[in-house]
């Protein structure tokens, strides 16, 4: 796991290096000065010199500013590292999630994604940097500490072997205690993540239904729910800082009280004022580093599960993977299904599509129409390698998708979907989705084919206007006709649209369909609807229902000889007739 993370260090690697280094060496001067405070105390007490005594002096001012200056530095080197690692961390991630497949996606919760980028990063920050810095200066400083004590103090030392056991003995108890309340914090952070993800993006029907008392408690619930773990985690770790505050105090109570007594009965011979002095400053500072490797410890521990989960990210490998020698030209637009069966994970007992067998030309216009959760959706998702099927085989051009290039094949292959997405930017930015290089001219012919010239020109700014984040500023039927002009500037052999017309009206879907068949002749196209008007005039029109293919023909051969589609038919035009 550490040597994953590890990989994105990279660039930060000399700052990460000089961080321990310039560590080490503030540590060296903060040890050296008790030391040459102790000596200084002994000359003054025996009556030195005054010039004896500023050297010491100078001595001492040079080794705290050394010490500063050392510290300093070593600060901004680790925050260097740490904040890069944090920044190369978020972009290995993201780049990991882009080449994942739906089925991998599937895997991770939106929310869960967002609080591993976030949340969890910030973890892996704020220890990285603890660990760099703090967890190089505490067990340094605990062992220069002890051995110049030892030195300074003889026996009085040995208070220090008593202590350790018991500091180490309590901040174990912390660790094995807290560990499994942060693992089911970080699971609830993604419950929790994922309520206020489907509120915000809902919040218009939550205020049409007037519900907002409801996700109000909704919320709460998850919020309290998060706030118990962390509280019961937050009063364990609690108790980490009164256990070194009461070893600290018992040691300096120690070596004043043995110290004194020594220096007494022996009348300085074993003992000094200096070498108390420096026992006082050294148990300080051995203290004070444990309670640093304690809360290095803690940060680690908290760390600990977000680094799995990050892990989990960088690691998963795509169910999708480009040949050893892949194809890089689609011939053509035809399209054949071979006893295909497909279903969405291994561990599905149910086959989202069975025996599927079915052949379509370049250039022809293919009707899909069925109820819902017939599997229409899920055809369409095998010919541009969304998922892969679970047995037989689907070509395109003649060729086995799986032999493609991927990005060849999708960029061949152009799917609008019903709830297709518009991203924040200018209408020209979300056209140019679909071929990054259009002119202005190839924008507005798209625009015309789709219909979506017509209400653009009403905007003041034109192909310049804004998009809000989601198109919130467009409504349905105009997200759905930009989003067809997007897929017709890639200029595909193979256009798919998915129930990508049923927010506009029937006379607009009729000029898109009519746009289509006159300008896009050679480009084969298949349409899934709930409307029969939609793809009547089809060349042939698909029923499935359960998962399978009902029936293959034209809309007349199908009146004449499938129940299902007459149902269809009939169910919609009923009111039509009815007026009549």
């Amino acid at each position: 796991m550490l040597k994953i993370l590890a990989r994105s260090i990279r660039e930060y690697k000399k700052s990460s290096i000089a961080t321990p280094i310039l560590v080490a060496l503030e540590v060296v001067m903060e040890c050296i000065i008790p030391f040459i405070i102790a000596i200084l105390v002994n000359k003054v007490k025996d009556g030195c010199e005054m010039s004896e005594l500023l050297s010491y002096g100078l001595l001492l001012i040079l080794m705290a500013v050394l010490s500063l200056t050392f510290g300093t530095i070593a600060g901004n080197t680790c925050a260097t590292a740490s904040c890069g690692l944090a920044k190369n961390l978020r972009r290995d991630m993201f780049t990991s999630i882009q080449k994942y497949s739906f089925e991998n996606i599937d895997k991770f919760l939106t929310s869960s994604l967002v609080t591993r980028m976030t949340t969890d990063v910030t973890n892996v920050q704020m220890a990285y940097m603890t660990i760099i810095r703090t967890a190089i200066r505490a067990p340094l400083m605990l062992i220069f500490a002890f051995i110049m004590a030892f030195i300074m103090g003889g026996k009085t030392a040995w208070i220090f072997l008593i202590v350790l056991p018991i500091l180490a003995a309590g901040l174990i108890l912390v660790i094995v205690k807290t560990m499994p309340l942060f693992r089911k914090v970080f699971k609830k952070y993604d419950n929790l993540n994922a309520s206020i993800q489907e509120n915000v993006k809902g919040i218009r029907v939550v205020k049409s239904f007037v519900r907002e008392g409801y996700e109000q408690k909704k919320f709460d619930a998850a919020a309290e729910d998060v706030c118990r773990d962390f509280t019961k985690a937050e009063r364990i770790l609690a108790l980490n800082n009164p256990l070194m505050q009461f070893c600290i105090y018992a040691v300096m109570i120690f070596v004043l009280t043995f110290g004194s007594y020594t220096i007494i009965t022996t009348h300085g011979l074993e003992l000094d004022i200096g070498q108390i002095s420096s026992m006082l400053a050294y148990s300080f500072m051995m203290l004070s580093s444990l309670m640093m490797f304690s809360m290095v410890m803690v940060m680690i521990t908290m760390a600990g599960e977000s680094c799995k989960r990050i892990v989990e990210i960088l690691t998963e490998e795509s169910t999708l993977s480009n040949p050893e020698q892949p194809i890089y030209e689609v011939k053509d637009g035809s399209v054949s299904f071979e006893n295909v069966n497909f279903k969405y994970s291994q561990t599905a007992e149910k086959m989202a599509l069975r025996d599927i067998n079915l052949d379509i030309r370049s250039g022809e216009t293919i009707g899909i129409i069925g109820g819902t959760g017939s599997s229409k959706s899920s055809l369409i998702q095998l010919i541009s390698r969304l998922y892969d099927a679970t047995e037989g085989t689907v070509r395109v051009g003649g060729v086995d998708v799986r032999d493609y290039d991927i990005e060849t094949l999708r960029n061949q292959v152009s799917v609008v979907l019903q709830k297709n997405i518009l991203f924040s930017g200018t209408i020209k930015d979300n056209l140019r989705w679909g071929c990054k290089d259009a002119t202005d001219e190839e924008m507005q012919h798209a625009c015309e084919m789709a219909c979506a010239d017509e209400f653009i020109k009403t905007f003041p700014d034109g192909y310049d206007t804004y998009i809000e984040q989601g198109g919130a500023n467009v409504s349905g039927g105009q997200k759905q006709r930009l989003c067809i002009a997007r897929a017709l500037l890639k200029k595909p052999k193979i256009l798919i649209l998915d129930d990508s017309t049923s927010a506009v009206d029937t006379k607009t879907d009729a000029k898109i369909r009519k746009a289509m068949k006159e300008y896009i002749p050679e480009t084969t196209k298949i349409i899934i609807a709930q409307r029969i008007a939609s793809v009547e005039d089809a060349d042939r029109i698909i029923v499935m229902d359960g998962g399978t293919i009902n029936a293959v023909g034209t809309h007349d051969e199908l009146m004449e000889s499938n129940d299902i589609y007459r149902e269809i038919y009939i169910s919609q035009n009923k009111a039509g007739d009815d007026n009549e």
